[in-house]
């Protein structure tokens, strides 16, 4: 994805640990749906993270019904009734559920465009030239390609289109995350030291803020 080794041990590393903190919280809750959460934040970081290596790629479409399952289970939350209070309760807390599941929709359709979809093209337009091969009609090989190539093309093509906006929607969030960071520390100074509680709400902000800057990153480097 980057021309940048740097970048992807960067970004990798950032994923990995993001995991393993989700993993952690999820570890030490109480709460089922709060363990299940944290578990499928865990799971997206690492799935990322392995994106950026093109990791176990004949298990892509498993990892995108897996994140395409884990963004609707947020949506349920977000529009469960108010007496399911297991699930997303009060209207922050559904904000939320909708933001995690535009996340896992987002890191699901970034795996398609580099998944199968991608590819795709790739592996017609050999086999349009080898169906060509003869002298006859060897001149003809490269159009027959091209054409193929070209009619696989479009689904990818529209599927790409949505890198811009996605990047802008996620450069936004890491704006309003930091934002939110910077007036929970401002709090902070303001009514001396803060409880575990705030601790936690900062914590959960700051990799709020670092993972829609690490998507906004990849879906601009799709759009390029």
């Amino acid at each position: 994805m980057f021309n940048s080794p740097a970048i992807t041990w960067a970004l990798t590393v950032i994923l990995l640990l993001s995991g393993c903190f989700y993993l952690l919280q999820a570890a030490r809750s109480r709460h089922l749906t709060d363990q299940a959460n944290k578990s499928l934040h865990a799971l997206m970081n690492v799935l990322m993270a392995g994106m950026l290596w093109n990791l176990v790629p004949s298990t892509t479409l498993a990892q995108i019904a897996v994140l395409a399952g884990a963004a609707l289970w947020f949506v349920i939350q977000a529009v469960a009734r108010p007496e399911f209070k297991i699930l997303c309760d009060g209207s922050q807390d559904r904000l939320k559920c909708v933001y995690h599941s535009l996340t896992m929709a987002g890191a699901a359709l970034m795996m398609t465009m580099m998944g199968p979809a991608a590819s795709a093209g790739n592996h017609v337009a050999p086999a349009a030239a080898l169906s060509t091969s003869s002298h006859a009609h060897h001149a003809a090989a490269p159009a027959s390609a091209t054409v193929a190539h070209g009619a696989a093309a479009p689904g990818l093509d529209q599927l790409s289109a949505l890198a811009i906006p996605l990047t802008v929607f996620f450069a936004t969030a890491t704006a309003v995350f930091i934002v939110l960071l910077v007036r929970s520390r401002a709090a902070k100074a303001t009514h001396g030291q803060q409880s575990t509680s705030r601790h936690s709400v900062r914590l959960e902000f700051g990799l709020e803020a670092l993972g829609a800057a690490v998507m906004a990153l990849m879906f601009a480097t799709m759009s390029a």
